[in-house]
């Protein structure tokens, strides 16, 4: 898989795990599909971690059909890996390595009602599909607003930005 990013381009020191991760990216001319979460302000692909045992594909079609409730996916096809180094804040690891691949896909057919996690429900995340522009552009006024480091947000507008320019410009 082509890679996208690393950020930071040096990895963090010391006691790292990796966490491995799929990303959905759904279009409909200029909409994607995305997440969005009341708590943050924010849009994000739909997808998350692996389990145990669990392929990327199988990861990618569990997360994208629970976090947006979608019948029907079709059509996977790699895009990229971004890759981040974030510190831990958590005794057993100083470093978490997320390695994050994102695949297109087509959805076809009727949604059901979204299956989130109590935390994702709790934080007010739910599924639209919203113009790539429009949400690039929020995230990035989120992004200037918020007082935290916005590392998800900074991998969430590259994102975007790869996505807009390699699939719909």
């Amino acid at each position: 898989m082509r890679s996208l990013n690393t950020m930071p381009i040096v990895p963090l020191e010391g006691n790292q795990f990796t966490r491995q991760t799929t990303r959905a990216i759904v279009l409909d001319g200029d909409k994607i599909l995305l997440l969005y979460t009341a708590r943050y302000d924010d849009y994000t692909l739909p997808g998350g971690g692996v389990d145990e045992g669990e392929s990327l594909e199988d990861a990618l079609l569990r997360e994208l059909q629970e976090e947006t409730g979608a019948k029907e996916i079709m059509h996977i096809a790699p895009f990229g890996r971004y890759e981040e180094y974030r510190v831990w804040h958590k005794a057993d690891f100083d470093v978490i390595h997320i390695v994050s691949d994102c695949y297109i896909c087509t959805i076809c057919g009727n949604f059901d009602a979204p299956q989130m996690e109590g935390y994702e429900s709790a934080n007010g995340m739910s599924p639209v599909w919203v113009d790539i522009n429009i949400a690039i552009e929020h995230n990035k006024k989120t992004l200037a607003n918020s007082p935290k480091k916005g590392l998800s947000l900074i991998r969430e507008i590259s994102l975007l930005e790869q996505i807009r320019t390699a699939l719909l410009t």
